[in-house]
């Protein structure tokens, strides 16, 4: 399925958006107030740095900007659950942590991704994380919900309130997960223990694309067309739902508030399935 062109338009129109409200965000916030359980607002501004850089780097086909030894094998090598050890490596050698300097440095390089993405192209192809297969449009809708997702984490640190865009929060989903599954996530959903064996079948469901069903058929995810009769059915706000899978949002919170509605004629292998499609959280 190739990426429309108002998916095109929007990705690259959000993410200097996002980028804008995050930098107003952190003008006048502590840099060393708490962000997440291992994070400061200043570490997760260096993370965000890092992302970008890696980010610019892929596109361009060069080695990321960041004084981290190994780093190129460090990503080829890197799975959903070892991400934590690979953000730990670049926090450790990227040392910044002067917010004007870390929001200087993010406003230049999400520059440069979104110049270098637009030459490109939506439909070029780069190796990610693991050996993942992605898009530009889906580098770019990462991008934009990390800057979303760990915006999120800063607002609540020091008392604000963050708004997800769900039409924003829509692309990561149709864009990066379901893009990347598409063209092949390589070895980075890979988990140790064996895999669960036949077939699962999850339909997802939103008001802002299409229907898509992803099917998980011993250990592997591949994206098809929509099944009548799939085992499982999601219907999610987008915006809930990508804070849900990143472990911002409790499941159990997101489907009593209706945002998340879970259906189908097997709805109890919906967690057998998100072992394999999972997100570091």
């Amino acid at each position: 399925m190739s990426v429309t062109p108002h998916q095109w338009r929007r990705v690259r129109t959000s993410v200097p958006v996002v980028l804008g409200r995050l930098l107003d965000l952190v003008s006048d916030a502590p840099p060393d107030r708490p962000a997440t359980a291992h994070w400061t607002v200043a570490d997760t501004m260096a993370h965000l740095c890092g992302v970008a850089a890696m980010g610019l780097a892929l596109v361009r086909g060069a080695p990321p900007d960041l004084p981290v030894p190994g780093l190129l094998d460090l990503r080829r090598r890197t799975t959903v659950d070892t991400i934590s050890v690979m953000n730990a490596e670049v926090l450790r050698h990227f040392t910044e942590r002067r917010l004007p300097v870390l929001a200087d440095r993010l406003r230049a390089d999400v520059e440069e991704v979104l110049r270098a993405a637009g030459e490109a192209g939506p439909e070029h192809e780069v190796s990610w994380l693991g050996g993942a297969r992605l898009p530009v449009t889906g580098l770019l809708a990462h991008l934009l919900n990390e800057l979303n997702i760990h915006s999120w984490d800063i607002a609540r640190a020091i008392g604000r309130r963050w708004v997800i865009d769900p039409a924003d929060a829509a692309l990561f989903v149709d864009l990066f997960m379901v893009g990347m599954t598409r063209r092949g996530y390589g070895r980075l959903l890979d988990r140790d223990g064996p895999a669960h064996p036949g077939v699962i079948s999850v339909n997802f469901r939103h008001r802002f694309g299409p229907e898509v069903t992803m099917t998980l058929v011993d250990g592997r995810v591949t994206v098809g067309t929509p099944r009548a009769r799939p085992d499982v059915r999601i219907s999610f706000d987008p915006a809930t739902f990508t804070l849900m899978l990143f472990g911002r949002v409790h499941r159990v919170r997101a489907v009593l508030a209706r945002k998340v509605s879970v259906g189908g004629r097997r709805p109890w292998l919906l967690p057998i399935f998100l072992r394999t499609m999972r997100l570091p959280s």
